[in-house]
């Protein structure tokens, strides 16, 4: 049987994440990067950004993906993104509370292309709870009322998990009320402090899908999930940068990998990692006719296949098709430690 592998391969990204901060004016419980003030002085000051944006400028990436920690939380967020905006089609995630009226207006004038605001639950007192930051909701959904006014491309993201599934109609309808026009369900990934709560907040493939069935959209409502039959191996074109420099090709492989940092070596010289050009290459045990045929991949998402099966080409166990019977409620002992290798792992 010939492998299963993508029938193309980018020689260059097109697309990339940057990872601005690993800090955060919250202390969120579902965290992957598990924020701390005290990584601020190992990150990538300004100078060092502003030569990695013109590196990547002349490689001709036009899409430029940014997350934290929490970007604006970050002195120096506005300057970069202004620098970025310039050359880049911007896309920025952020939990919102430090977006106010002024800060939307200078978002305007940059000319940010999408804004995605993560709002936990429709009730506040779930949000805040999981933020940790009383009053974090209410600024959050002020920040979307901002920007929508603007007339800011925004949208609005969730992490589907025990504590929300219940209500997630009334996630899709507050962002109706916010007049957002697309919303995100985003699968939970054991990265960070999430793998930890693990046990408190996780879901069976069942009880996921079922959340999702029941979602009645409105009119004129987008929505954006990554299960069957939409779930993508993305590894493709995927590219990104952490806060301290290193090249990890996917923000959800942060613990997993590491192909080299941009202050020691060029960015294309991380592009051609061994482990980098496997997983772009897209080498899978297993597809779903489904989900290739409707993402133009195979496989699914190779963080959660790692995360469960400790092999890079594993089957994703969030696929329906490709789940044979795991547990997505009981995470892998080896998954627990900080930087976690699989028994055996030669990598």
């Amino acid at each position: 049987m010939a492998p299963i592998q993508n029938p193309f391969a980018l020689q260059k990204p097109l697309k990339l994440s940057i990872c601005y901060t690993e800090t955060c004016n919250l202390f969120c419980q579902h965290c992957y990067a598990d924020c701390s003030p005290e990584k601020a002085s190992a990150e990538l000051n300004s100078e060092e950004w502003g030569r990695f944006l013109d590196e990547i400028a002349e490689l001709g990436v036009v899409y430029l993906y940014i997350e934290g920690g929490e970007p604006f939380h970050r002195p120096d967020f506005l300057p970069f993104l202004a620098s970025a905006s310039n050359r880049f089609f911007t896309e920025i995630r952020t939990n919102g509370t430090l977006i106010t009226r002024d800060v939307t207006a200078r978002l305007k004038e940059i000319g940010v292309g999408i804004v995605l605001v993560d709002i936990l639950s429709p009730h506040a007192e779930v949000h805040d709870s999981f933020t940790g930051t009383q009053g974090s909701h209410a600024r959050a959904c002020e920040a979307v009322t901002y920007l929508v006014e603007a007339g800011i491309e925004t949208q609005l993201l969730t992490i589907l998990n025990r504590r929300n599934a219940d209500d997630l109609q009334g996630y899709i309808d507050l962002a109706q009320r916010l007049g957002v026009k697309t919303a995100g369900v985003l699968r939970p990934y054991p990265l960070g402090r999430f793998k930890y709560r693990w046990n408190e907040v996780s879901l069976s493939l069942d009880e996921m899908h079922a959340a999702l069935d029941s979602l009645r959209l409105p009119a004129g409502m987008k929505l954006m999930q990554s299960w069957h039959p939409n779930d993508g191996n993305s590894c493709w074109q995927m590219a990104a940068v952490n806060a301290f420099g290193d090249s990890i090709g996917c923000a959800y492989l942060r613990e997993y990998v590491n192909y080299g940092n941009i202050k020691n070596v060029s960015f294309m010289e991380t592009w051609d990692h061994p482990l980098y050009r496997e997983l772009r290459s897209g080498q899978v045990k297993e597809t779903c006719p489904s989900c290739s045929s409707s993402q133009g991949s195979h496989g699914g998402c190779r963080s959660t296949a790692y995360a469960f099966h400790g092999a890079w080409d594993a089957p994703d166990p969030f696929d329906r098709t490709l789940n044979h019977g795991v547990d997505l409620r009981v995470l892998p002992e080896w998954l627990l430690q900080p930087r976690p290798k699989p028994p055996g792992s030669p990598r």
